[in-house]
């Protein structure tokens, strides 16, 4: 009997139905996605293995995990997959206006992108953008996400065009700096005021994790504030400063256009580096379009303009 080649193609459903089951680590999950019962699901993974003579999943009680080729179809899955459905949608809807998803977190959503996106829409017009802001790390091609703005540790953000880093420094309402009563002319004037930060899951008692660098950069380490506001997200913290609530933790560049408005100040001269940035990432199937490299394009132009020089005391 003739051998098969061993780049035979198995059967486009059973590799749809794998994407499921590998997305979701789970074939009832998978199953109800795709329209089948668990037991049929089950058995299209067991004719999958068979074809390919390997094996795609550990199977253990109640839970699933990838092998090796397992996880390297999945990443193959998923990329042609996502090609497919998009020339699908496009061939399907050939004069819809083109929307991109772009996924990124609150604080850079609000402060950063936002007040920019006009920008974008108006040079390329036909072209919308879908904004998700989000602490999540969406998965960009299972999730329907052509763009991510990823913020993590210098270099260690898989995938990442590199944006910016961002520099740390006090701001405040300039009303909070004229008051006599609480000066804020050297950092140990903290003391007198309350400090305004993003809650952490690591915050835990102490000082707040966004102002530890900074503090310990000017040897305030043991400060103690008169009191502590935490919200849920970076751009609140922000709002309660430029509303005299108290002196946040800047991140430059996204409180630079605040600082050039007048809104907050730096009351202090001085700086600490981060050891984060931000980075785009776009899904490798989704790059193939133009208005998605357009938008990345633009993001990376944008953030050359936008790279912090250093700041000075309000």
């Amino acid at each position: 009997m003739q051998n098969k080649p061993v780049d035979r193609l198995p059967p486009l459903d059973l590799l749809a139905s794998f994407e499921a089951a590998a997305r979701h680590l789970s074939f009832t999950r998978a199953a109800a996605e795709r329209f089948v019962t668990q037991s049929a699901m089950s058995r299209q993974m067991r004719a999958l293995e068979d074809e390919l003579g390997v094996a795609l999943f550990t199977r253990r009680h109640r839970a699933l995990a990838l092998t090796a080729d397992g996880q390297r179809l999945l990443t193959a899955c998923a990329t042609a997959l996502g090609t497919l459905r998009g020339a699908v949608r496009d061939i399907r809807t050939p004069n819809r206006r083109e929307v991109l998803a772009l996924t990124t977190t609150p604080g850079f959503a609000a402060l950063w992108l936002i007040p920019r996106l006009t920008g974008f829409t108006r040079a390329h017009p036909g072209i919308d953008v879908r904004l998700d802001a989000t602490f999540e790390n969406r998965n960009l091609a299972a999730d329907g996400f052509d763009l991510a703005v990823r913020y993590g540790k210098v270099g260690q953000v898989p995938g990442g065009r590199h944006l910016f880093g961002e520099a740390l420094l006090p701001v405040c309402s300039p009303r909070l700096v004229k008051e006599t009563a609480r000066p804020l002319r050297v950092p140990a004037d903290l003391a007198r005021h309350a400090l305004l930060h993003m809650e952490l899951d690591n915050d835990v008692g102490g000082l707040p994790m966004e102002w530890e660098p900074w503090l310990a950069a000017m040897s305030l380490a043991d400060l103690q504030p008169a009191a502590r506001l935490s919200f849920t997200n970076y751009a609140e913290a922000i709002a309660a400063a430029v509303a005299g609530h108290g002196v946040a933790m800047g991140r430059r560049p996204l409180v630079d256009a605040l600082l050039a408005s007048g809104q907050l100040v730096a009351p202090f001269a001085g700086e600490a580096a981060s050891a984060r940035g931000y980075y785009v990432v776009t899904d490798p199937a989704a790059r193939a379009r133009p208005a998605v490299r357009a938008l990345e394009q633009w993001l990376l132009e944008q953030a050359g303009a936008a790279r912090p020089a250093p700041a000075t005391a309000g």
